[in-house]
Order: C-alpha cells, then sequence, then structure tokens
C-alpha cells in the first residue's frame, strides 16, 4: 500500500516537528533568495519543475478513503477559451490543492468532449469530408490536402474515418488547451485524461445504453418528436431555448353544419391542412353546446370533432383552439390525452408535403393544398394567409405580437413537432415514482451554494417527457442496435439486435449484426442498422464512469467512486448534472458524487453573461500576459460559488500587487535570517516568542488558520482567502513595520530570536494558506528556503498553534496607534522617520494594556521619545493618538 501521508517536505504539524535551534542540523537548508523576485517566468519555470517531480500524479496503489475525486468538467476541444473558463476552472482547482494539501490523493482527471456539432463541423470545414455512415470504411484515408470551395466538392466518408480524423486534430486542439490550463496553473494529473469519442469512451457509452436497455431504463418509440429542421435532428426538452420573437394572431372561422362561424385565433395558419380537433375549456359556456359536434376548416373543408380540455385557455384569443399535429407541446398533450388522428404535413426538413393527405378530399380543398404543397413553412404561412384573404375568410388584419418561441440552443430556426421513431432514456418525466427517486438522488447530494438544490428539483419537477437520446447527425457514438428485418423487409423494432459487450465498440452501419452476415444487411429476413448516434450528453453524463474506468477496472472505479465533487456551472444543471445523476441512478443505485460545485457566470461591463455566442468574450492568453496567472486566479477565487461576477481588471491588479508583496515580504523575512529552525510547532517551541506582540501575531495566526480550513470545508474558499489576506496586510504593513528593531537585533538576541519565531511561522503559515489561490508566487518562496513543493506540504493546523499563548487583540490596538502617528506625520508633511518628541494615546484601558504591551515596538516604528498613556474607562471605544509634537523635519 503506498504512503498516504502527501506532506512530505514541509514540517507535517499534527505528527512532527523541524529541527528547533537546539537540534538544528545540517539537513536545514540555507535561504537562497533572489535580489530581484518578480512574478514574470514563474509559470514556465515552476510548471517544468511540478511536471519533473509528479507534483500532482494520483497515487493508484490506494483506497477509498484516502482519495477525494473530481468529476472535472470535458471543455469542448473543438471550441476555444475564454476567461469564464479560467473562472471556474480556478475554482475547482482551489478545492483540490486545498483537499491534497490536507492529505487527500487527489484524483484530479480532465476530459476532452469532442463528441458532438461543434466537432462534427470543425472537422468537416477543416479537411473538407462529410460523414455518411452508408459509406465504407477504407484504411490509411488521407483526407485532401486543402478543402474544396464547394461543399458539394467535399470527400464523402464513413464514420469510422470521420472518427479518425476527429481524434488526430482534436489532439491539436487539445495540446492548446493544456498548456493554457497548465500555465493558469491546474493541479490536474496530466495523465489521466480522456476523450468523449475514443474507443474507450464509446464502449463505456454504448455498454451503459446496452444494460439500460436490458434493464427496462431505455427504449424505443415512435412519437412527437422536436425536431430542429437545419440540423435535420431531433432536439431533447434540455436542450430548448426560448427566444422572444414576433409573431400575428390571425383570425378565421370554422363552420358547424348550420352555418354557424367558429372563430379560432392562432399564429399558425400554416398548420391549418394539419387540424384534427378544436378544443376549449369544459367551462365555457360559450362553446358547450358544441362539445361532442364536429366543424369544417376552412380552405380545406375537412370535417374536425369539438373537444373540451381542462388545458384551454378561455382568455387567451378566441377561447378555443385549434388542435394540429403538431404546432407546439400542448398540441402533443391534447392529441394523447384526447386519442386525436395523426396528420402530418410538415417533414424533417422542414417544408409541407409534396403530396396532397388523403384526408383532405374535396377538389376545392385538393386545390388548395397544390399550392401550399413543397413550400417552406415560412411560404406556406404567407400563402395560406392569401388564401384566407382571398377567400374573405381573414377576419380583419393579423394582429401582431411578440411571444416566446422554441429554438434548438445551437439552431437559429424555430423548432417543428414532427412525429419519428427514437430512443429515450426513462428520467421521470412520464413516472412519478421515478420522479421521486431522482429527487431523493437530488438531496444526497450536498450543493455548493445551498440554494442551487432547488434548481435541479424545479427542474426534475417540471419534466413533461423521457430524455430523447438519439440524433440524426452523422458524427458521434453509434447506438448500438440492429433491428431484423421481416419477410417484407420493414424492420421489427419491438426486436432491437444487441451485441455482446465484449464487441464493444460498435458501428451498426458497417459492422455486422450478431447471427447475420454482410450479405443480409438490407435483405427481406435479414438485417439493417440503427443509423442514429447518441445524444452529446447522454456521453457526457457517463464522465465519473469514463474517468474511473467503469467497467472495464472494477478495482479502480471502486476507489473512485461515487465521485467527491462535480464543479460545473448553474446553466447545465438541468443537463450535465441531471442526466448524470439520471445514469448514476440506474447503472450504479447511487448518487454520482457527493458534493456539487456549481460556478456562476462571467459578466461583462454591461453585466450580461460572456459568451462566444454573444461576441463579448476575453481572450486567456492575453488576460494571462497581461496580469499573470496568480492575479487571474486570485480575480477567480475571489468570487463565490454560485455568484455571477464581472470581470474585473482591477480586481486581477490587486490580485497581482498581492502576489508581488509576497514575494517581497519574504525576501525581507528570509533576509534577515530566518530559516526553517525557527518555525514554532510543539509546546517547547513556544517559549521562543519571549515578547507579547509575537505571541499575539502567532495567536491570531492561529484564528486565521481554524477560520480559513473551516470556510474551505465548507467550499467557501473565498471566504478563506478574505480571511487570509486580511490577515497579511497587517501582518507586512503593521507587524513587519514595528519589529524590524528587534529583527536587527537591536534589543538583544532573546528579542531576536522571538520575532525570528514568529516571521518564520507565519511565513510558513501564511505560504501554505495562499498556496491554492497564488500556486506560483508560494511554491517560488517556498523553494527559497524549503525542499520540495509547497504543493505537498501539510495544510497548516490551528492546533500545533495552541501552545503560544497570546493576546490576538493586541495587534489591531497597536496598529491603530501606529496608524495615529504616521496619519499626523503625514499631516504634518513630514518623512515617516521624523521622530515624534512626544504625544498622548488615550482609549479604553483594555485597549491600553494591549499597547502598553507592545510599547517598545511602537516607540521603535515610530522614533517616539515619549508616548503618554490615557485611560478613558470603558465608555470611550476607540484609541486616539493626540498632542503629537514632532522634531524638526531632517533637511536635506
Amino acid at each position: 500500500m503506498a504512503e498516504q501521508n502527501l506532506g512530505t517536505d514541509s514540517p507535517v504539524i499534527e505528527t512532527a516537528r523541524p529541527e528547533t535551534a537546539a537540534t538544528a542540523t545540517a539537513s536545514v537548508k540555507t535561504p537562497q533568495v533572489p535580489d530581484r523576485p518578480a512574478l514574470e517566468g514563474l509559470e514556465e519555470k515552476l510548471g517544468a519543475a511540478w511536471t519533473q517531480e509528479q507534483v500532482y500524479r494520483f497515487e493508484e496503489d490506494t483506497e477509498r478513503s484516502a482519495v477525494y475525486s473530481i468529476d472535472t468538467p470535458p471543455p469542448t476541444a473543438s471550441g476555444s477559451l475564454h476567461v469564464g473558463h479560467m473562472f471556474s476552472y480556478t475554482q475547482t482547482d482551489v478545492l483540490a490543492r486545498f483537499q491534497r494539501m490536507r492529505g487527500k490523493n487527489v484524483f484530479y482527471p480532465l476530459g476532452w468532449d469532442d463528441n458532438g456539432l461543434p466537432t462534427e463541423r470543425r472537422v468537416q470545414n477543416y479537411y473538407g469530408v462529410r460523414c455518411d455512415p452508408s459509406k465504407p470504411y477504407i484504411p490509411d484515408y488521407t483526407p485532401p490536402s486543402s478543402p474544396a470551395k464547394n461543399q458539394r466538392d467535399w470527400d464523402v466518408i464513413s464514420r469510422p474515418n470521420f472518427i479518425e480524423l476527429c481524434e488526430k486534430l482534436t489532439v491539436e486542439d487539445e495540446k492548446v488547451f493544456e498548456d493554457l490550463f497548465s500555465r493558469l496553473g491546474l493541479s490536474v494529473d496530466w495523465t489521466q485524461t480522456y476523450r468523449t469519442i475514443d474507443d474507450s469512451t464509446r464502449a463505456i457509452s454504448q455498454r451503459a445504453f446496452i444494460r439500460d436497455v436490458q434493464n427496462g431504463h431505455a427504449y424505443t418509440a415512435l412519437a412527437p418528436t422536436l425536431w430542429d429542421v437545419t440540423f435535420r435532428t431531433a432536439v431533447a426538452q434540455a436542450e430548448l431555448e426560448a427566444k422572444e420573437r414576433p409573431g400575428a394572431y390571425h383570425r378565421y372561422p370554422f363552420f358547424t353544419g348550420q352555418g354557424e362561424k367558429v372563430f379560432i385565433e392562432t399564429t399558425r395558419p400554416e398548420l391549418l391542412p394539419s387540424c384534427v380537433a378544436l378544443v376549449a375549456h369544459p367551462e365555457d359556456a360559450r362553446y358547450q353546446h358544441l362539445f361532442g359536434t364536429t366543424v369544417t376548416s376552412p380552405l380545406f373543408d375537412v370535417a374536425v370533432e369539438v373537444k373540451a380540455h381542462q388545458l384551454a385557455d378561455p382568455e387567451k384569443g378566441s377561447g378555443i383552439a385549434m388542435i394540429c399535429t403538431f404546432g407546439d407541446m400542448t398540441d402533443v398533450t391534447w392529441w394523447r390525452e384526447l386519442q386525436l388522428p395523426t396528420r402530418t404535413v410538415v417533414g424533417r426538413d422542414g417544408r409541407l408535403s409534396r403530396e396532397t393527405p388523403e384526408w383532405i378530399s374535396s377538389e376545392r380543398g385538393r386545390g388548395h393544398y397544390e399550392q401550399l404543397a413543397g413550400k417552406t413553412v415560412h411560404s406556406a404561412k404567407e400563402a395560406v394567409v392569401e388564401l384566407l384573404r382571398e377567400a374573405g375568410l381573414l377576419d380583419g388584419e393579423p394582429e401582431k405580437i411578440t411571444h416566446a418561441v422554441h429554438f434548438y440552443e445551437k439552431g437559429d430556426k424555430p423548432l417543428e413537432v414532427v412525429t419519428s421513431r427514437q430512443w429515450y432514456i426513462r428520467n421521470g418525466g412520464r413516472d412519478a415514482d421515478r420522479r421521486e427517486a431522482l429527487l431523493r438522488r437530488g438531496a444526497e447530494i450536498d450543493w455548493h451554494p445551498a440554494f442551487m438544490r432547488s434548481r435541479y428539483e424545479n427542474w426534475v419537477e417540471g419534466l413533461n417527457g423521457d430524455w430523447l437520446i438519439s440524433r440524426q447527425r452523422f458524427f458521434g457514438v453509434p447506438i448500438p442496435v440492429w433491428y431484423p428485418l421481416d419477410a417484407e423487409g420493414e424492420p421489427d423494432y419491438d426486436r432491437p439486435i444487441l451485441p455482446d459487450e465484449a464487441q464493444l465498440p460498435v458501428d451498426p452501419t458497417t459492422d455486422v449484426a450478431p447471427g447475420y452476415e454482410e450479405s443480409q444487411r438490407g435483405q427481406a429476413g435479414g438485417f439493417v442498422g440503427e443509423a442514429d448516434v447518441l445524444d452529446t450528453w447522454a456521453t457526457s453524463s457517463l464522465t465519473p464512469h469514463i474517468a474511473g474506468r467503469w467497467s472495464h477496472d472494477d478495482e479502480f472505479f471502486a476507489k473512485v467512486f461515487p465521485f467527491d465533487l462535480r464543479p460545473q456551472g448553474h446553466d447545465i444543471i438541468r443537463t450535465w448534472l441531471f442526466s448524470s445523476v439520471v445514469r448514476a441512478h440506474t447503472l450504479n443505485d447511487s448518487a454520482p458524487w457527493t458534493d456539487a460545485a456549481i460556478s456562476g457566470w462571467i459578466l461583462d461591463p454591461d453585466r450580461k453573461k460572456m459568451s462566444k455566442s454573444k461576441g463579448n468574450v476575453v481572450v486567456p492568453d492575453d488576460v494571462l500576459e497581461q496580469f499573470g496567472s496568480d492575479a487571474v486566479r486570485y480575480w477567480a477565487a475571489s468570487a463565490k460559488l454560485g455568484a455571477d461576477t464581472a470581470y474585473e481588471v482591477a480586481q486581477m491588479k490587486i490580485g497581482r500587487r498581492l502576489a508581488i508583496k509576497l514575494l517581497n515580504a519574504s525576501k525581507f523575512a528570509l533576509n534577515l535570517g530566518v530559516t526553517e529552525e525557527h518555525i514554532v510547532t510543539r509546546g517547547e517551541d513556544a517559549d521562543v516568542l519571549a515578547e507579547p506582540l509575537d505571541r499575539a501575531l502567532i495567536a491570531e495566526l492561529r484564528e486565521v488558520v481554524e477560520q480559513a480550513t473551516h470556510a474551505f470545508e465548507a467550499y467557501d474558499y473565498a471566504r478563506a482567502l478574505q480571511r487570509v489576506e486580511s490577515f497579511f496586510w497587517r501582518f507586512t504593513d503593521d507587524y513587519v513595520e514595528l519589529v524590524k528593531d528587534r529583527a536587527y537585533g537591536a534589543r538583544g538576541d532573546e528579542a531576536q530570536a522571538s520575532v525570528r519565531a514568529a516571521l518564520a511561522t507565519t511565513l510558513d503559515a501564511v505560504l501554505r494558506l495562499f498556496a491554492p489561490v497564488l500556486p506560483f508566487a508560494t511554491d517560488e518562496v517556498w523553494r527559497w528556503w524549503r525542499e520540495g513543493s509547497v504543493h505537498r506540504a501539510a495544510w497548516p493546523s490551528a492546533e500545533a498553534l495552541e501552545s503560544v499563548h497570546g493576546n490576538p487583540a493586541i495587534l489591531p490596538s497597536v496598529a491603530e496607534v501606529l496608524a495615529g502617528l504616521r496619519r499626523a506625520k503625514s499631516e504634518a508633511k513630514v518623512k515617516q522617520r521624523t521622530e515624534v518628541l512626544s504625544a498622548r494615546v488615550t482609549g479604553p484601558n483594555e485597549a491600553l494594556s494591549h499597547v502598553e504591551a507592545a510599547l517598545g515596538d511602537i516607540r521603535a516604528a515610530t522614533r517616539s521619545r515619549a508616548l503618554e498613556l490615557v485611560g478613558q474607562g470603558e465608555t470611550v471605544h476607540e484609541l486616539t493618538v493626540t498632542e503629537v509634537e514632532l522634531a524638526e523635519p531632517e533637511q536635506g
């Protein structure tokens, strides 16, 4: 069994201690401090060192209790990085670094999402090729040296050939991403990477699908489906995006047998030929006399029944609606619950059928439809409106409106609803018991921040159908199914043929179904392969399984699953997070992780989300070059989980100033002769801290360590950073200035030893406290005076400092007096080294006792001869410095 204590070079303060002055040996490293410390060049230098030293390598010889596993979001390799990636990935990395310093064996892999439309488009355009699954595989295929200008002249290749080109191109893309992530300081184990389209992932994705089919969690059905006419593919509910678009209500009548006009108002007049019924609310008195009767449609003379249903809105339009198959998902609900016929006219290409439907039988109706046949939905709408107007059936002019229309999140045309055969995974959308089970799974997860759980629950409770996982695309993970053909050559969808898991991955368009021969493909009595591929999310939902080697390395999977953390954005709770819960629920009877850390969005100066589609993103290379990685990480770590955060250059400047100050303050301390042997790590060492101010500093440090630890444990790294940073600035601006006299030995060896111990102990802890956020500056300083890397050191322990008995309130009180004397010199417009002949300090007695304890340090730091302390009881709450008499300013 491998050693799980990762703190190899720092004092592991729970169990060990560095050498004290009494036991010092030559093993203590002599500090080597550069003359001019700088941030420039640290990323390249330390990145190389971390790789060579395998600082972030996951030790596979381990036990589950020792592991902290992270289900890292795989970025789209065919895309481009922007500051939003730096923001969210830094937040994850900060948590990973903390857990590593707590002694955890951190499993921190990174995958590349190269399965889906973005990659398909990139490969097509880059090589000048198109995928056709019916084409045979060509061994050693070489694409054109440059793509043909006209897409009709592109090479048409098989899916296996297309996947090979994808893998080839994404290797180059992934290298760019890896270099940038490494420059940012992500402590990823780069030996643990995966792709969502490689052989291993395809096998895992197909195996999960097969098991869901076998266990009744996945099924195929012919059903109304949301359809994108541009991409020619089905779309799942989670991929919808509502956009406000202009439209119009068109009012026209249907006719009863008695000649009564029944007016409807619709935004989709082009669907009039597919009307199957009219519907009104059962309590709407205007139409109750019509329920159960038939009316005739205008233009097409088709008889349809008038139905009653609770979803009909009496306040919308005329109160009675036209049900078509299908205008929207409400039509689908009415069609299903009212058991209506299917009369589809809009095809998968977004055009009306070129054949006149059989249900339109009148000569006039057929003549009208011939004027619509083959038209796009938009053109058909214009034609129907003109026909209604010519026939005098349009009641008034269309009423213009703006309304929400559903789009595919990657599409630019409104979705249609078409009837098609698709594959689904049960997700509780049509099963109350399963929905409750998935809500309970969500409750098993600790959400950070906690309110994000409601977004998950709202999504689950609002589902209205199962998860559609098949896509009519050429590129992706093939659905591993064949269908037997009957005597007429028709597929028997009720008896799908599944491969043996040992065969995976397979492509049914090129691989032969088990028990058949290639010659039987497409022949009566033979078989046909499923041409569709799995939705990208159907594979991405399995990232814990892919990274964890599920189903092909069970021992390894047991060491990392369930994962400890899923970090991600709040906008994909409904997609990636929920789908991952669905898969783990059916495949493992478990939640996929114990905790979910949800990041917010990055907003531009106008408070709008930064995204590539909006054209308002900032390229990370420029930011990293200008401010340095630690500065950018500081900005990201200053934002709490779940909080949308503005892109702020000012915050990065603060982070850069902090990192530079850390270098310079460390240089000052180490140049005073501070070494590792001065660190206080256990009770007997504390005796060296002879001065009250030094003990006060360590007492406050103990509180800071405790507070930062609790904040990190609660995933509130921003609070931890805030507390550590506040302490650090008081340490450098106040404490260091106060103790310089003693540090140089002006008050004797004992006083000097005390300040050296305080400086060493504080520097040691502060470097480790800042390490998750500022990995480059902290490790640079660490290597000046310690062996190894700070990132393999143990997280500081508050318990190790309990033996130091000091009053943490001393330093704030002393800082007030220091500030008052500095202010007096500034107001007098003299240099800070000007001598103070006398001054009066008034305030509460307790605060004055703090000042008195450090009076020697105050006098030395401010060059004060006499400071009169005047107590005013406890009714006064502030210290004030008055009656400051300054010496004559120095000349020159």
